[in-house]
């Protein structure tokens, strides 16, 4: 159809030429200027088609009127005069030179258009979604521009916090009176899996073809096209879907990262909340507790030896410690975590720290025995001696209430095959570490069992503690199962290298 218009203005741009040319001619006009007139017709001819077969087809069939109806003798193909075939030759190079160009222009003007309207498209749906509020908002937003575009029904399937595809997506049909609606996705997993594999900029799948939406930490959710669509569009189109795909990706990714911020700012002002509450309670207790201590202590004395009263004094002294200690926990967590306390490293021989930690902890468990392996060169280190030595502590302790009685815990110390750290190992012979527990075993407040918690009078803080004094040395620490056998083994290192100013 296209083709039969294109060749139907031809003819009338060459009738309507000859016609001119014959008043032209009567006006006695030369030859050259009735051969301007057919350049005039190839010229028109070319603009309303904008295509270089009809340029062409037109200049060739300017030359053959011209030579028909103008040149003698007249109303045959024959040329008497050869000065005529340098004008027929000129006059075909002529004219498909100037339709040439004329296409060309015709065809720069027209994407000059498309790229206008593009980049209208794209500056509007840029002002839309800076204004929408909500996920919901930036994804209806972007529909009806793809839409609009487009002029094809579009979805969008967005993923979650954990980067997984959510249930469903939202759909929103061809046609300016239809709204969006909600379906449910096929296969959330095997399109995850698509996106993660792609070779190229989209996924071909049976009913859509989906183009990812990439954001600074990875995949925010993915643009739905209906394959009958998206398999019809054109460059134009394709390159203007690419440019909106990467203004919605931009405006998710600024949304995720705008509800991050919220929500670290929210998670900071609970667990601020949780250890100035932490903290009030603690105090409060202390006091108290150290007049139930040392009352405990004045009765026992008091008392006969071995007495039912003897040891329901002892009892509640054990019980009045106990508390104390967890007091005293909670405080050093809190302020380790909150920076109130300053670090004093100096120069340390790690032989010493854990010599005075088992010394202490014997005296607790008298009956426990412990296994210390040292190296037979000194290692020092830059730490905060007190700080370190309760490390060692509370992993001996931990270590002991998970081991059997007449079974052995061991503490040994060494230098890593690097020699810029130095590696202390506790090792116990207990049930180990359950799976499970292994990814919590360093948060606060955590035990892998409570009944077994509750028996070991253990809130989960030790370890914690831990954690937080070796990392603030710029250490590491972790837990695991022993691979020679039953129990589990908790590994931390120090640098040997001061490698910040001595207070941190």
């Amino acid at each position: 159809m296209e083709r039969a218009r294109n060749i139907l203005v031809t003819l009338l741009m060459l009738g309507a030429a000859s016609a001119v040319g014959y008043l032209f001619e009567i006006a006695g006009f030369p030859d050259t200027s009735i051969a301007f007139l057919f350049l005039l017709a190839v010229l028109f001819a070319a603009w309303l088609s904008s295509s270089l077969g009809v340029g062409v087809f037109a200049s060739i069939a300017a030359t053959f009127v011209f030579n028909y109806f103008f040149a003698a003798p007249r109303f045959t193909f024959a040329v008497n005069d050869p000065n005529y075939y340098v004008t027929f030759v000129a006059l075909i190079i002529t004219s498909i030179l100037v339709s040439t160009l004329t296409t060309r222009a015709r065809k720069e003007a027209q994407l000059a258009q498309e790229r206008e309207e593009e980049t209208k498209s794209i500056y509007m749906l840029t002002n839309r979604l800076s204004d929408a509020g909500t996920r919901d908002d930036i994804v209806a937003v972007a529909l009806a521009a793809i839409r609009e575009g487009l002029q094809c029904g579009c979805g969008c399937l967005c993923l979650d916090g954990d980067g997984q595809p959510e249930a469903t997506y939202v759909y929103l049909p061809e046609g300016e009176g239809s709204s969006q609606v909600r379906r449910e996705a096929e296969d959330p997993k095997a399109i995850l899996y698509r996106i993660e594999h792609l070779s190229e900029d989209h996924d071909e799948g049976e009913e859509f073809f989906d183009w990812p939406l990439y954001g600074g930490e990875g995949p925010l959710g993915l643009i739905r096209i209906p394959r009958e669509a998206a398999s019809g569009m054109d460059e134009e189109q394709s390159r203007m879907l690419r440019s909106m795909i990467d203004s919605i990706a931009l405006a998710l990714d600024r949304f995720r990262a705008a509800e991050q911020r919220i929500q670290s700012r929210e998670e900071v002002s609970r667990e601020r909340y949780r250890a100035n509450l932490l903290r009030s309670i603690s105090h409060d207790i202390r006091t108290p507790l150290t007049g139930i201590i040392g009352t405990s202590e004045i009765l026992r004395g008091r008392l006969e030896t071995g007495g039912e009263e003897w040891e329901l004094a002892g009892r509640i002294q054990t019980d009045a410690e106990w508390l104390h200690s967890l007091v005293e926990n909670i405080l050093g967590l809190t302020r380790l975590q909150d920076g109130g306390v300053k670090l004093k490293k100096e120069w340390e021989a790690l032989e010493e720290i854990i010599g005075g930690a088992v010394g202490h902890v014997e005296q607790h468990w008298p009956d426990q025995e412990i296994d210390v392996n040292l190296p037979e060169e000194l290692v020092m280190a830059p730490m905060d001696a007190k700080l370190i030595e309760q490390v060692v502590i509370n992993l001996l302790e931990n270590a002991i209430k998970h081991t059997g009685p007449g079974t052995p815990v061991s503490v040994s110390l060494a230098e890593d095959p690097a020699g810029r750290g130095a590696v202390v190992t506790v090792r116990d012979r207990g049930q180990g570490i359950r799976a499970q527990d292994l990814p919590h075993i360093f948060q606060p407040f955590y035990t892998s069992d409570h009944r077994a918690s509750m028996e070991n009078r253990s809130f989960g803080l030790g370890l914690a503690i831990c954690e937080t004094i070796v990392t603030a040395h710029g250490g590491t620490i972790l837990a695991r199962n022993c691979t020679d056998g039953p129990g589990a083994e908790f590994v931390f290192t120090l640098p040997m290298e001061e490698e910040h100013d001595t207070e941190s």
